[in-house]
Formats: structure tokens, sequence, C-alpha cells
């Protein structure tokens, strides 16, 4: 077949699993985010202590730095590798040009990224995994033995890293951080009033001055978090997967699926037990500790969500949760961008100015509302269109032509 043949994966042939997993990423990211969307995070002790019915919040922290912080980012980023890996073996089999296809997607992605961190909200994700994702083709020849020991180096080398900076010192992140409150200065953002600007900005100038600095900030943090190692290492096991067929033939798998499963619950649970206490006591033992703590737990547990929710299908593959799952994790791209938007017309002063007021028991609250709302409008979606909106245009422009989006 010619490159006139190369198309998306037609809705008929998508497994459902993968899209309920996406799903279930998209309601752990609302819940990690939303935080951050109600400037809850940019408080002081004191300041959240004066919110109303704020006396479960230091448990409500604790139970999100246990159960969600870093698990859900993982389980979306092994997921984008699964889709990487969808696209280039599809493109290919059908005679296509798959690696332009694919470089094609990812520009797309950096672009939609790029929008979303300067103009909507700069905690964006979507353009590390575009600039990461392009290297992963890289990798599309090794050996299974080689991409598992990639993956491994990968996701422990922020550990290294943290290692050298604290003989060293931390000389990249600090250039990053004096440029961010350089930026912010600029534009008359301090630590006084740093965590009010966005619910005291009532039109978009002042929201564009936090997103400017804020994009700075979100550099700074994908340096001082190893971010770029973490995600590509991620994505080098999603690779695996999709390579392996592992989703289309599930049932072979099982019984290494339950052994994964076992071991990884039995290491991540009690190590993210330490985890949370080491968030919340502001890393006592030190960066390494830390980053030991985040890699032994974090990844585990992220583990042990994606193999008990596969044991749960194969047993229970019929239940409705999966389908009500698999309706915004079919739309992920627009449900995580959509997510913002409900962020920012609930918290900043732009719109409902609900920000610095909400306790973080109530933040939580909302967010599982909103992630409820996305599954109801994905659903009533579906009803009447074969792709979601941002993800139809993604794949018109990344295969050149035009796909029909209305249901027959």
């Amino acid at each position: 077949m010619n490159k006139s043949d190369a198309r998306p994966i037609d809705p008929k042939q998508r497994i459902v699993l993968l899209d309920a997993l996406r799903g279930f990423a998209l309601l752990g990211i609302v819940i990690a985010n939303f935080p951050e969307f109600s400037l809850w995070s940019f408080m002081s002790e004191g300041e959240r202590l004066g919110i109303a019915g704020s006396g479960f919040d230091r448990v409500v922290n604790w139970l999100i730095y246990f159960l969600v912080d870093g698990k859900f980012y993982t389980i979306f980023s092994i997921l984008f590798g699964i889709g990487f890996s969808i696209i280039i073996e599809r493109s290919q089999s059908k005679g296509a040009n798959g690696m332009l296809i694919f470089y094609r997607r990812m520009f797309l992605l950096l672009f939609i990224g790029l929008f979303h961190m300067f103009f909507i909200w700069s905690g964006d994700i979507l353009l590390l995994y575009a600039v990461i994702g392009m290297l992963l083709p890289f990798f599309s020849s090794c050996s299974d033995r080689a991409l598992f020991r990639w993956a491994l180096l990968f996701l422990l080398l922020p550990i290294g890293v943290e290692i050298l900076r604290d003989i060293y010192g931390a000389v990249v992140p600090a250039i990053l951080y004096n440029k961010w409150w350089s930026v912010a200065a600029a534009n008359g953002i301090n630590e006084d009033n740093f965590a009010t600007w966005l619910r005291d900005a009532h039109d978009y100038r002042h929201m564009f001055a936090f997103l400017s600095q804020g994009a700075v900030e979100r550099m700074w943090e994908f340096v001082v978090g190893s971010r770029y190692f973490r995600v590509l290492g991620l994505f080098i096991i999603g690779l695996y997967i999709g390579r392996s067929k592992m989703l289309y033939h599930l049932e072979d798998y099982r019984k290494l699926i339950r052994k994964v499963y076992v071991v990884s619950a039995l290491i991540g649970i009690p190590v993210s037990l330490l985890y949370a206490w080491s968030c919340i006591s502001s890393h006592q033992f030190g960066e390494v500790v830390h980053s030991v703590l985040y890699t032994f737990s974090v990844y585990p547990l992220a583990t042990a969500y994606i193999t008990g929710l596969s044991l749960l299908y194969l047993k229970h593959g019929n239940l409705s949760m999966w389908t009500w799952l698999a309706y915004p994790g079919r739309m992920a791209l627009t449900c995580y961008i959509s997510q913002s938007l409900f962020g920012i017309f609930i918290f900043y002063g732009i719109g409902l100015g609900f920000g610095t007021s909400v306790n973080l028991f109530l933040v939580t609250f909302i967010a599982l509302t909103v992630f409820v709302v996305e599954m109801l409008l994905s659903r009533l979606w579906f009803r009447y269109f074969r792709f979601g909106p941002i993800e139809w245009v993604w794949r018109m422009l990344t295969y050149a032509k035009r796909f029909p989006i209305m249901l027959e």
C-alpha cells in the first residue's frame, strides 16, 4: 500500500482496556493537578489552616502523596509509549512512511503542548512528551532485553543525578530558578502575591503574566526533577508493551501479570507510605533519599494499578465501568486540556474565583466531579462522533487528509 493508505485506528478496532486505563490515568491526573489550580499548593501552612473546613487537609494531602502523586502521570506516560508503538507499527504495516507520520504527529503535539503551556496552564506535560517522544524511534530496533535495560537506566538515572547535585551543587537548576523569579519580578509577581495572583487576575492579561513566569518555572521543574529521564524510561516500557502485543493477548499473560502485580504491590505500598511521609516532612532526609523513595514507590505502585486493573478486566471484562472509563480515555488529549479549562473557570479570578478559599478535601471532591462530568460529556460526544475534537484535528493534520467525524 502507498502513503495514502495510512490512517488512524478505526474506533471499532480500539482496545477497551487501553482506553479504560487512559481514563483511569485522567482521573488521577485531575486529582493531582487541582490542588495547584485551586492555588492551595501555593499557600503557606498558616494560610491553608485559615480556610474553612481545613481540619482534614493534612490527611487528604498525605493520601494524595501516598496513592496519587506521580503514579498516574507514570501510567499516562506508559500509555503514551504504547500509543507511539501502535502508530509506528500500523503506518509501516500499510506501506506508509511510519517515521514521517510519527514525527509529524510529535511536532503537532509539540505545538499543542506549547499552546497549552503558554496560553492555558503552565503545568503542561504534553510539551515534554512531544520532545522526549521524538527519541523513541531510536529504540524501536532494540531487542526486548535491551529495551528493559535502557528503561531501567533512565528510571534510575535521577538518583545518580541527585547524588551528583549533592556533591557538586545544582548549577543548571539554580540558573533556571533565578531566571524564573526574574521573569516573575518583571511581571510584578513575588512571594507575597504568588498564591493570590491568579485569584485576583480578572482579565487574561494578568493571567498571561503568570503563565509567562510559570513556563520558566515548569522548565525548572523538568530539570530539578529529572523528568526527561523518567519520561523516556516510561515511554520505552510502553514501547515494549505495545510491541509485545500483550494487550491483544491479555489472557496469555495472565500468570505473568499476576506475578508482576504481587511484587509491585508488595514493594510499592510500603515504600509509598515512606514517600508520602517524606513529602509531608519536606524531604527531611535530603533529596537523594527522597529520589530513592520516589523511584521505588511511584513506579511499583503505578505498575500495581495497571496490572491490578488488567487482572480485574480479565475476570470481569463485562463490567460497565470499563466502558465508562474508556469514554474519556478515547479522547484523552481533549479531556486533559479540558481539565485545565475547568480549573481556570472554577478557581481563577477570570472565572468564578474560588481559588485560595477551598480546602483540600473539597478541592479533591471538585476534581472527582470534573472527571464525572468529563465521562458524561464523553459518552454523549461518542453517540454522534468518531473522535474527540482535538484528536480529530490532530489526526487529520498527522495524516494530511480529512476523516469524517460524524458517525454514520
